[in-house]
């Protein structure tokens, strides 16, 4: 029987976006379990950050689901979730969006969760989704690196950034878990849950375990 195959597009034309992902999902290849591939697509903008790049990739987005052929599932690795529903539209193979899929992680590990984002500009689009999903009571807040895409994935002082608005959100806003709030930030997952002493959720992680649910129990 051939492994399913489960394919990760980075929406944006950041190759060490692309690179840090596939690293961050280097465990969940599981020798009986199915292969993940890790794409960039080459017609995003650097970095996804703000309505604008979200509705610039919804159609390429759209067109990659649909002329590859050899994926199972695919999952959207933005934390804007840009494309997910015309992308699901246009197939009947499982389409997951990160921030769906962190956010409902999320959920089964606290009361409260809170979000780290890059800038101060991603948070009324993130907040308005939030709203659309109906997590708004269990919502404690959201706090800005102040950082580009770019610099959150590969810049010094990330981490350390990381650790002092983490740390805000569960003293000052009550988070009991935290989501990071870009797909960019994983390796930094570990050693941030050490440190805050709460659950940390990775989304590009959380969507790829659904993903890996999802196409797992269609060989049932």
């Amino acid at each position: 029987m051939a492994r399913a195959d489960i394919l990760v597009i980075n929406p944006n034309s950041n190759p060490a976006v692309t690179a840090g992902l596939d690293a961050a999902l280097a465990t969940f290849r599981l020798a009986d379990g199915p292969s993940i591939r890790c794409t960039t697509l080459a017609e995003g903008p650097f970095g996804i950050e703000s309505q604008k790049d979200v509705e610039q990739v919804t159609l390429p987005l759209r067109r990659l689901v649909e002329q590859d052929n050899a994926a199972d599932a695919f999952v959207i690795a933005c934390f804007s979730d840009p494309g997910l529903q015309v992308c699901r539209e246009a197939t009947r193979r499982p389409v997951f969006g990160i921030s769906e899929c962190g956010l409902l992680t999320a959920l089964g590990r606290g009361d409260r969760f809170g979000v780290i984002a890059i800038q101060a500009a991603s948070i009324a689009r993130h907040q308005r989704y939030m709203r659309e999903m109906g997590l708004t009571e269990r919502f404690a807040g959201e706090r800005p690196l102040g950082m580009s895409v770019a610099e959150s994935a590969c810049g010094e002082g990330t981490f350390a950034r990381m650790e002092v608005i983490g740390r805000d959100l569960v003293e000052k806003d009550g988070a009991n878990v935290v989501v990071l709030g870009c797909a960019g930030m994983a390796r930094h997952r570990r050693p941030l849950e050490r440190s805050l002493g709460v659950p940390v959720i990775d989304p590009t992680q959380a969507a790829v375990t659904m993903a890996i649910g999802a196409v797992q129990a269609q060989l049932l």
